[in-house]
């Protein structure tokens, strides 16, 4: 009982505050029309309702402001997860990109770092659902083989596995996702392996020749000539990259913090 008196004292405390200060929280209904867009894959829609984490509206979590908004950030990006996965998304995918971005945002030393993944998050999980959306466009063998694909990128898949898997003439099959998808299977293959290199590239420390054979190239030499074929760049160059631009963002926050003190 006297647990639940402490809880209507707090909560009665927090109400008259508000009041005071006049704190106030986004509407339930311009909030969850957010997630819908976001869950239907409506790119324009999401851009037009997508509020920055410093608007007014937001509640207040925590005293230090950079902590209130990291709160906040993972409190939206938990919620776009489970809107995305009730829309169709992967689960795996969807926890996985979850959790990358919530560690991302627990090392965040600065509210510009938030900002900019707030941003990155909302347009990676809209335009993953707007991609899947467009997917189910797709007739049944073709949205099968782009399952199977995702499901064994860390194995060499081959042409007669996916026509075995669809029951259809491996010929016919080739011509009918390159029909649907505007690429042959190899092409969408390997752009599928390059996309998940990018990630292991950005959020991990493994070598290149350890991604190389979890995807399943045939040699590292091979895996950097894709690589380079699809991004315009190396994979070692593209790491260098994502870090520069990572640690500067770092370095800066960091200086800005010394000068006040």
């Amino acid at each position: 009982m006297a647990e639940k008196t402490d809880m209507s004292k707090l909560l009665s405390e927090a109400e008259f505050r508000n009041r005071e200060y006049m704190i106030t929280h986004l509407s339930y209904d311009r909030e969850m029309e957010f997630y819908q867009s976001v869950k239907m894959g409506n790119i324009e829609e999401t851009q037009r309702l997508f509020k920055p984490l410093s608007s007014e509206g937001l509640g207040k979590l925590s005293e230090d402001s950079l902590r209130n908004l990291k709160y906040h950030l993972i409190i939206t990006i938990a919620f776009v997860t489970r809107y995305c996965i009730e829309g169709g998304l992967n689960m795996e995918e969807a926890y996985n990109l979850s959790d990358i971005y919530i560690r991302r945002v627990d090392g965040c030393t600065s509210e510009k770092e938030v900002h900019s993944i707030h941003r990155e998050v909302v347009d990676t999980y809209v335009h993953r659902m707007n991609k899947l959306h467009q997917s189910r466009a797709f007739s049944r063998p073709v949205i099968v083989c782009i399952d199977y694909i995702y499901d064994n990128l860390h194995s060499k898949i081959l042409l007669d596995d996916l026509a075995d898997i669809t029951g259809l003439s491996a010929p016919y099959l080739s011509k009918l996702f390159h029909k649907e998808t505007g690429m042959t299977i190899k092409q969408y293959i390997l752009g599928t392996k390059v996309q998940a290199a990018e990630n292991l590239l950005k959020f991990s420390d493994y070598p290149c020749s350890d991604i190389s054979q979890y995807l399943g190239f045939g040699t590292e030499s091979h895996f950097i000539c894709v690589f380079k074929n699809y991004t315009k760049t190396t994979p070692k160059e593209y790491r260098e990259r994502f870090f520069r631009t990572r640690w500067g963002d770092r370095s800066a926050a960091k200086k800005k913090a010394e000068k006040k003190e």
